[in-house]
C-alpha cells in the first residue's frame, strides 16, 4: 500500500486529521447506503420471481389456447383473423430516483381497445378469443417485468460501484490516512524530544558559564 507522503508539521497533521474524519463519516455513510441497496434489490428481484412465474403461467395458457384454435381453424382464417391488431399500444417511459439510481417506469395505454373481437366469428374458434384475451391481459405484467428486471439491474451495478467505494476507503484511504498521522505523530515527538534535549544542554552550558563567572570574583589566594 502505498504511504502519503507530506511534510511532518502540525498543520499537516491537522489536515490529514480532518480528511480522515471525513473519510470515516463517509465510509459509515456509503455502508449504510450500501446496505440499503440490498434490501432494495432483493425486494425487487423477489418481485421479478413472482412476476416471471406469473407471466410464463399466463403465456403457457395463451400459447395452449392458440394451438388449439391453429388446430381447430383453417390456416387462412387463422392469418385473415390475425392480420390487423386490435387496438394500438403506446408505451410511456418516465423516470424516478430510488438511492440516487434513476429506475425507469413504463406506463401501457391501449388506444382504441374494445372487448369485442376485431375479426368474424364464425370461421374462427373460442380458443382464439381466449388466446387473444390472454395475451392482451398479459402485456402490462410483462412490462411490469421489464420495468423491475431493469431496475434489478441498475440496482446491482450501483451495489458495486458502492461496494468498491467502501472497500477502497476502508483498505486504501483510512490506513493511509492513519498510517501518515502516525507517521508525523512519531517525527513530532522526534523534534519535540531533539528540542528538549538541546533546551537542557543550553540550560546546563548557561549554568557552567554562570557558575564559572560567579567564581571569577573570587580568585584564589596565593
Amino acid at each position: 500500500m502505498a504511504e502519503i507522503r507530506v511534510n511532518p508539521t502540525r498543520m499537516e497533521l491537522k489536515k490529514l486529521r480532518v480528511r480522515y474524519e471525513t473519510a470515516r463519516r463517509g465510509h459509515k455513510l456509503l455502508k449504510d447506503k450500501r446496505d440499503e441497496l440490498m434490501r432494495l434489490f432483493l425486494e425487487v428481484v423477489s418481485e421479478c420471481k413472482s412476476l416471471r412465474e406469473e407471466v410464463q403461467t399466463a403465456l403457457a395458457a395463451a400459447h395452449g389456447s392458440f394451438t388449439l384454435a391453429a388446430a381447430t381453424t383453417h390456416p387462412k382464417m387463422l392469418e385473415a383473423a390475425l392480420l390487423l391488431p386490435k387496438a394500438k399500444t403506446e408505451i410511456a417511459v418516465s423516470y424516478k430516483n430510488r438511492m440516487s439510481v434513476t429506475v425507469p417506469v413504463f406506463e401501457c395505454d391501449r388506444l382504441g381497445a374494445t372487448d369485442t373481437a376485431n375479426y368474424g366469428l364464425a370461421f374462427t374458434s373460442g380458443e382464439l378469443d381466449a388466446a387473444t384475451a390472454t395475451f392482451g391481459q398479459t402485456m402490462p405484467l410483462m412490462l411490469r417485468l421489464a420495468e423491475r428486471e431493469k431496475e434489478a439491474m441498475l440496482l446491482a451495478q450501483e451495489i458495486e460501484r458502492t461496494r468498491r467505494r467502501v472497500n477502497a476507503l476502508e483498505h486504501i484511504m483510512m490506513p493511509q490516512y492513519l498510517t501518515a498521522i502516525k507517521s508525523i505523530k512519531m517525527k513530532l515527538d522526534e523534534n519535540e524530544r531533539g528540542n528538549i534535549t538541546r533546551l537542557m544542554k543550553v540550560k546546563d552550558m548557561i549554568l557552567k558559564a554562570n557558575l564559572s563567572q560567579k567564581y571569577s570574583y573570587f580568585p584564589d589566594e596565593e
